[in-house]
């Protein structure tokens, strides 16, 4: 795992609460109108069908209530910014227990209807320095409601591209953290300061090692817009075939990302 040498930059914990309350609501409204046939549907995610997928994310929320109920760990273990490069280790727990959640909860509006109300509960008396021993490693909630927002906003797109037309809305402040928590790892993953990536209007990252950049127009920069990124980073998109899809530009022989995609599986 890369260390996290980068200082993590600061997000409002009060917006980040509101936005994952928001998303969370956002996908819960629009699993409540999928038909049976739907959610049979295949996710495009190993052999996860839309309803497992759909459980994953109350998972995905689930977390921060039950590790808040646990008693608190006596230290931190991870960076928010060693996150992204945590999670691959935990993959194949989570699609089985994502699976068996499924099925052990055929009324889907319900778990999401109790996950939410659990979920407000406890944010509503417990500290964002309050530290939680999360499944990837000890962090405090602050950050670990960050991650959430990656979670969230992921895993809409996902449902999105499963189920034709279904058309979540994204919260702007979700799809802001998840785009800068994601652009930052890059810059863990690659530190320098030969090549910008751009990602309007969310995120501008300074990467990869060579000449640094001073003034003017940077030698290497690469731009894309934000799904197209976390599409990227997760591995949903190859770097080649976001190039010849015209959904990244790229300029610069220090601008070629693809050896370093994706960030996290």
């Amino acid at each position: 795992m890369p260390p996290a040498k980068k200082r993590p930059r600061s997000h409002d914990p009060v917006k980040i609460r509101a936005a994952v309350l928001a998303q969370f609501g956002n996908v819960r409204e629009a699993v409540r109108e999928l038909t049976a046939e739907q959610l049979a549907r295949p996710a495009h995610l190993g052999d996860w069908t839309v309803r497992e997928l759909a459980a994953h994310v109350t998972m995905a929320v689930e977390s921060v209530s039950r590790n808040i109920d646990r008693p608190e760990p006596g230290k931190r273990e991870l960076a928010l910014l060693d996150w992204p490069f945590a999670t691959a280790d935990r993959a194949g727990d989570i699609a089985a227990d994502c699976r068996e959640l499924a099925e052990a909860n055929p009324d889907l509006d319900a778990l999401f209807a109790r996950t939410g109300e659990r979920l407000a509960e406890r944010l509503a008396t417990a500290s964002d320095e309050r530290l939680l021993d999360a499944r990837t490693g000890a962090m405090s909630l602050g950050d670990h409601l960050v991650t959430r927002t990656v979670e969230l906003v992921v895993h809409t797109d996902d449902l999105n591209r499963a189920v034709p037309g279904l058309d979540i809305p994204f919260d702007r402040q979700a799809l802001a953290a998840c785009t800068r928590l994601l652009a930052d790892a890059l810059a863990v993953k690659a530190p320098g300061a030969s090549t910008e990536v751009r990602i309007p209007p969310y995120a501008v990252v300074q990467c990869v090692a060579g000449p640094r950049h001073t003034r003017g127009t940077p030698p290497n920069v690469v731009e894309t817009d934000p799904l197209t990124w976390i599409r990227l980073a997760t591995g949903r998109t190859e770097w080649k075939a976001a190039l010849e899809d015209a959904k990244v530009s790229a300029s610069g022989e220090r601008a070629d990302l693809g050896g370093l995609l994706p960030l996290m599986g």
